[in-house]
């Protein structure tokens, strides 16, 4: 079995959406002062490696403290997505060419390899994304999720962001956003987990992800 961590480290001075405050972590008590180490972490709830509920865009959509805990795990496949130029849309034939994979799959996670691209300015902006065949295909399926190693189904820069609006409009799944590593899960289902941090009328959380490869 082979784990793959396909996650950021949350850390301060990290890239965050333009306007979201950075994460602060602050040591309040130590080993050799109390007898253990305590750390006060202050951060939004779309921060690193997330996951979007409806309610991050729906004023009455349902948190992910509502979804139950299988949401978060199931088949997952890695649609490539490198060859796609930057600022270009993914199409329908990206995803078609896996053929019933797509079927069996119940998280879709599209590799654009903008992963390399972070703690760099190039990571904000022309990214692909999802055109709107493929987001109605999405919708169509029912997935439990869909994630990526960007900001999401949106441009950064588009304020209305209309994907997201739509997609949970239509359904009650997840998005995964800031992704990383997808490159090394392969071509074939695998076993994912996507577990987020659970509070309280959550419209969104930090999450581990991790891909579980027989």
């Amino acid at each position: 079995m082979k784990v793959i961590d396909l996650s950021h480290t949350i850390k301060e001075n990290m890239p965050v959406y333009p306007g979201t405050e950075p994460p602060k972590l602050n040591t309040v008590n130590t080993c050799e002062k109390d007898c253990f180490k305590e750390t006060r972490i202050t951060m939004c709830s779309h921060i690193g490696t997330h996951i979007d509920a409806p309610a991050h865009v729906i004023s009455d959509g349902l948190t992910l403290d509502e979804f139950p805990a299988e949401q978060f795990i199931g088949k997952a496949l890695v649609i490539d997505c490198r060859h796609i130029s930057s600022g270009e849309n993914i199409m329908i034939a990206d995803i078609e060419r896996y053929g019933e994979k797509v079927l069996s799959a119940e998280f879709l996670l599209f590799n654009t390899g903008w992963d390399r691209k972070w703690k760099t300015r190039e990571y904000f902006v022309n990214y692909p994304c999802i055109d709107e065949e493929v987001l109605d295909f999405i919708i169509k399926k029912k997935y439990k999720g869909i994630g990526f190693d960007t900001f999401g189904p949106d441009p950064v820069d588009h304020d209305q962001i209309k994907r997201h609006k739509k997609l949970f409009l239509a359904i009650n799944m997840i998005n995964i956003e800031n992704l990383c590593n997808l490159e090394e899960c392969g071509n074939e289902i695998f076993n994912l987990a996507a577990l987020p941090i659970k509070t309280e009328n959550s419209d969104g959380a930090p999450a581990r992800v991790i891909a579980i490869i027989d």
